[in-house]
C-alpha cells in the first residue's frame, strides 16, 4: 500500500500539471471506486470544476476546486493516478478519466479496485474518514508528550501505536520498521514501557525518516509517467523492512521477524530494546 512517502510523490508530481486545469468530461469504466455521492451524480458533479489545489492529508489526496467542493482520493493497495494526453492508450485497469482543458487526461487505474473516491460539496460533510485522522508526522504539535498522551496506558505494541491513523496520520506497515530501527526501539515493546527518551527518539524519528523517504522517491514528471506512477523508488534504501535474515546495518546481527496483529515486522534484537 502506498504510504506517506509514496502519496506525497504523487502529490508533487502531479500538482503543477493539475493545478488551474478544468475538468471538462469524466468517463467512468468502473464505478465500485465512487464511494459518494450516487455514480450516476459523480460525473455531473465533476464536469466543469476547476482545480484549485492539489493537497495530501495522510494517505489521502485530495483535489479541491475553486467552487469550494472538493474529491478525496484513497490509493488504498494498488490505486494509482496519472496524466497523460488523451490519445495515449489507456491502462487495462483505468477506472475513472476525468478530461482536462488542455488536452490532457487524469486517470485512476486500480488492479485490486480498493481504492475510493469520496466528492463533498462546500459545506457538506467529508466521508472519507479523512477528518478523523491524527497530527500530519510534519506537523509541530507531533511532540514526545503528545505522543505519551495517546498511549502511555496502553499495552499494545509501540508499532500498533504507530499504524494507528487516528493518532499519527500516513505510517504503515513499511515505513513503521524503519522509524522503529531510527529510535532504537523493539517493534512489540508494550507502549505502556516505553522511557521518556524512547518517546522523544520517536518523536523525532517519525519526520527525519519520512522525509528521507519522501526524498529518496523523488522522480522526475517523465519518469513518473513513463512507470505509470507505480515505480517506487525506496526499496534501496530501506533498512530493515523486508530484510529479514540479512545483517543489520549497524551491528551486523541477523534481522529478525514477528508478526504483531497480523502485521509483518522485522527489527533488530541488538540494536532496537
Amino acid at each position: 500500500m502506498p504510504e506517506l512517502p509514496e502519496v506525497e510523490t504523487v502529490r508533487r508530481v502531479l500538482a503543477p500539471h493539475l493545478l488551474n486545469k478544468k475538468i471538462t468530461d469524466v468517463a467512468l469504466h468502473n464505478v465500485q471506486v465512487i464511494a459518494s455521492p450516487l455514480p450516476e451524480q459523480f460525473a455531473e458533479r465533476m464536469r466543469g470544476q476547476i482545480i484549485s489545489d492539489f493537497t495530501r492529508r495522510g494517505k489521502f489526496l485530495r483535489l479541491c476546486f475553486a467552487s469550494g467542493d472538493f474529491l478525496t482520493i484513497h490509493l488504498r493497495m494498488t490505486g494509482c493516478l496519472t496524466v497523460e494526453p488523451r490519445l495515449t492508450p489507456a491502462e487495462k485497469h483505468t477506472h475513472i478519466v476525468f478530461s482536462l482543458d488542455g488536452g490532457n487526461e487524469l486517470r485512476y487505474e486500480d488492479v485490486r479496485r480498493l481504492g475510493k473516491m469520496y466528492f463533498t460539496p462546500k459545506g457538506g460533510r467529508d466521508t472519507s474518514g479523512a477528518e478523523k485522522l491524527g497530527v500530519e508526522p510534519f506537523d509541530g504539535a507531533l511532540t514526545a508528550a503528545y505522543l505519551r498522551s495517546n498511549c502511555e496506558n496502553s499495552k499494545k505494541p509501540v508499532k500498533s501505536m504507530l499504524l494507528d491513523q487516528s493518532i499519527v496520520a500516513g505510517i504503515g506497515n513499511i515505513y513503521s520498521d524503519e522509524i522503529l530501527f531510527a529510535a532504537h526501539i523493539r517493534p512489540d515493546k508494550p507502549c505502556n514501557a516505553l522511557l521518556s527518551e524512547e518517546f522523544e527518539r520517536l518523536a523525532a524519528a517519525i519526520p527525519e525518516r519520512l522525509a528521507y523517504f519522501i526524498e529518496k522517491n523523488a522522480v522526475s514528471f517523465e519518469d513518473y509517467i513513463l512507470s505509470k506512477g507505480k515505480d517506487y523508488r525506496n526499496t534501496p534504501f530501506l533498512q530493515v523492512y523486508g530484510r529479514s535474515g540479512e545483517a543489520c546495518p549497524v551491528c551486523g546481527g541477523a534481522l529478525q521477524r514477528t508478526v504483531l496483529g497480523g502485521r509483518s515486522s522485522v527489527f533488530c534484537p541488538h540494536c532496537q530494546r
